[in-house]
């Protein structure tokens, strides 16, 4: 149980506003490295967080899209307070309404890793179903956290890839393979070393999630020639002249 440790003036919504009154939020890294590292003004609150689901109790004058009851998701606004509170106001031009066959606290976990699986996908590594070899292959480091197990889902429902996942232990490896992946590899062993094991000699995508900075010789070595690398951690300085003997890209 969290205890609120603020009280604030309930919010009152502008014309496109929903007051939602949230029932879930998810903590991201994102959340975890402004709780580090911002800090409010003296004599001054901040409220932080992201993702959230709710259900909605009072709408703008010019709302359209929603009504009091619907229950809704959303990732929030950077010029926003966040969604660390009972009530919040969020424009109904970012919100969704949250899935019938979910709880509120598996929709709250949803919209930041969902947009960034999807974005990295069919945006960065430019991924579509129709023009897609049908030998295609996407290798996902770090398979098993929250983007990871979203983009495994994306790429087998909407995409033809033969679909590579990591992970170490078993409840990690069953999980990635639960979500549909057709081959789980440890990546704590050399990838290039795992793919052959696998059968493969290269693959053409490399989505990387996590620690890139250890795993970039490796990518490297396993990535087909014009090959594609996105990513989406901060990895230390990374030495990209190495990809141009592959021809690869990098996003």
């Amino acid at each position: 149980l969290i205890r609120p440790s603020l009280t604030l003036p309930d919010p009152a919504p502008g014309e496109r506003d929903l007051l939602v009154e949230v029932h879930a939020v998810s903590v991201n890294p994102v959340d975890v490295k402004i709780r580090a590292g911002v800090a409010p003004e003296a004599r001054h609150s901040k409220v932080i967080g992201w993702d959230a689901a709710g259900v909605v109790r009072a709408v703008g004058k010019d709302v359209k899209l929603f009504k009091p009851g619907d229950k809704v998701w959303y990732a929030g606004s950077l010029r926003r307070p966040g969604t660390n509170s009972e009530l919040h106001l969020v424009d109904e031009r970012i919100v969704g309404r949250m899935p019938q066959t979910i709880d509120f606290a598996s929709a709250a976990a949803l919209p930041l890793t969902t947009i960034t699986a999807w974005e990295l996908l069919f945006d960065r590594l430019n991924i579509r179903e129709s023009d897609q070899p049908e030998d295609a292959t996407l290798l996902v480091i770090g398979a098993a956290g929250g983007v990871g197990s979203i983009l495994i889902q994306l790429a087998r429902q909407l995409t033809g890839l033969t679909v590579i996942g990591t992970a170490s232990r078993p409840e990690t490896t069953k999980w990635v393979s639960d979500l549909g992946a057709h081959y789980v590899i440890d990546h704590t062993k050399p990838l290039s070393e795992e793919l052959k094991r696998i059968g493969f000699t290269g693959v053409d995508y490399v989505a990387s999630l996590n620690q890139t900075s250890r795993h970039f010789d490796e990518i490297v070595a396993s990535l087909n020639p014009q090959g594609h690398l996105a990513l989406i951690d901060d990895p230390d300085l990374l030495d990209f002249r190495k990809l141009k003997t592959k021809d690869g890209l990098i996003n």
